[in-house]
């Protein structure tokens, strides 16, 4: 699919515009650090993580970054001219494929490959495992985990939703889309909590879709295909 080298391939990114930094994940477990407006310089280099990471986010403030491994961890760093590790979350029993911040940074919620999802308290970092009542009031700074009563819904009944690869909430909290295995960017009204709940089915892609994000004003929608190698902007009306 690539026509770079492993060793050249980017895996999960992470943008920070007050830092002008992009995190670029490898094949090969490592995150380097580069200036946003110029990727040729280098800022740091994180070596921490023994696998591949799908998904990685700064902090709302920006002054964190998570990072979720394929060794099943997530790796929390202090942002800055330099990184350096805060603490790690091992409680995973597989892969890490999706994370949200609460949007005061004091906590992370995350899905893996086995559909589990667990809540971490940065303040005491160590997993919260009531985490889901104590957020129950939390406001989240992006909403893309795979799993939760307000999405559930969103997969077939009968169906274990693997089929699925990402989920994103529109800012405006009126609207969830998932992308699929299908080629398709679904569209729910949100939240989604009957089984009979309807969406808006669109295709473009010739292949999965493995990424959905919306625009900050929520007037586009952006899909990423896997092999078809597209990037298609959407128009809500």
């Amino acid at each position: 699919m690539s026509a770079f080298t492993p060793n050249k391939q980017a895996r999960g990114l992470a943008a920070s515009i007050k830092l002008n930094h992009l995190a670029v994940c490898s094949n090969f477990g490592r995150i380097r650090i580069r200036k946003l407006d110029d990727l040729d310089i280098k800022v740091d280099s994180l070596k921490d993580a023994n696998e591949w990471s799908e998904v990685a986010r700064y902090s709302p403030s920006e002054e964190h970054l998570a990072v979720g491994s394929h060794d099943n961890t997530i790796y929390v760093y202090n942002a800055g001219e330099t990184y350096s590790l805060l603490c790690k979350f091992s409680q995973h029993a597989s892969f890490i494929t999706s994370m949200d911040w609460s949007e005061e940074g004091d906590y992370i919620r995350s899905t893996d490959g086995g559909h589990e999802l667990l809540f971490w308290n940065l303040e005491t970092r160590e997993r919260d495992p009531s985490g889901h009542t104590s957020t129950v009031d939390k406001l989240w700074a992006t909403n893309t985990i795979k799993k939760g009563e307000d999405r559930d819904c969103c997969k077939p009944s009968g169906e274990d939703g693997t089929h699925i690869n990402y989920f994103n909430r529109s800012p405006d909290s009126t609207i969830i889309c998932t992308a699929d295995d299908f080629g398709l960017v679904n569209v729910f009204d949100y939240p989604v909590t009957s089984q009979n709940a309807g969406s808006r089915s669109y295709a473009g892609h010739s292949e999965h879709v493995v990424r959905v994000e919306f625009s900050a004003d929520g007037t586009r929608l952006f899909s990423v295909g896997g092999q078809d190698k597209a990037l298609i902007q959407w128009k809500i009306k």
